[in-house]
């Protein structure tokens, strides 16, 4: 049997007479973020970076309650956090120009991420579909930034995460 909470993220899985929770992760932009979890990410920067010691000190630096911070604290973390050690596959379209795939390359080699596999597609009308997996390191920097710095390179288009392992 399973239930499911249309008010949340989680699915409760009866087995046998154990129910096991199980969790979905999306992927979404900073826009589609309510201000309160924004606000929590950047009370768990404080504490981490140690600007500030205590979590009271942090809530009130970034406007929230504790109970806010202590509500979302395990449930959102920036994307680049907790991505080391793992694989990303992006996909996106580009123009069909020559030199355009180096710079993309270029660019995740910049970010220090190991290019694991790269499909690209025959192009078809001058664009071609390319799908890139690529593994998180130690010292890949911030992912949010390599995607955004990919897609503003003149003639790529729609970089999207289809998955996170």
């Amino acid at each position: 049997m399973i239930r499911r909470n249309t008010d949340s993220i989680f699915h409760y899985i009866r087995d046998g007479k154990n129910m096991k929770e199980t969790v979905k992760y999306f992927v979404v932009t900073q826009k589609a973020v309510p201000e309160v979890l924004l606000k929590v990410i950047e009370a768990k920067r404080l504490l981490e970076s140690e600007r500030v010691l205590t979590i009271q000190d942090a809530v009130d630096a970034v406007g929230i309650s504790r109970s806010s911070f202590y509500k979302y604290k395990n449930d959102i973390f920036q994307f680049h956090d907790n991505s080391q050690g793992t694989t990303i596959t992006i996909t996106f379209q580009m123009d069909d120009e020559p030199g355009l795939l180096s710079d993309v390359l270029k660019t995740i080699a910049d970010y220090h991420a190991n290019i694991l596999t790269i499909h690209q597609s025959i192009p078809i009308n001058g664009i071609a579909s390319l799908s890139l997996s690529i593994q998180i390191l130690e010292k890949t920097g911030n992912i949010s930034r390599m995607l955004e710095q990919m897609e503003d390179q003149k003639g790529v288009h729609h970089v999207i995460i289809v998955s996170k392992e």
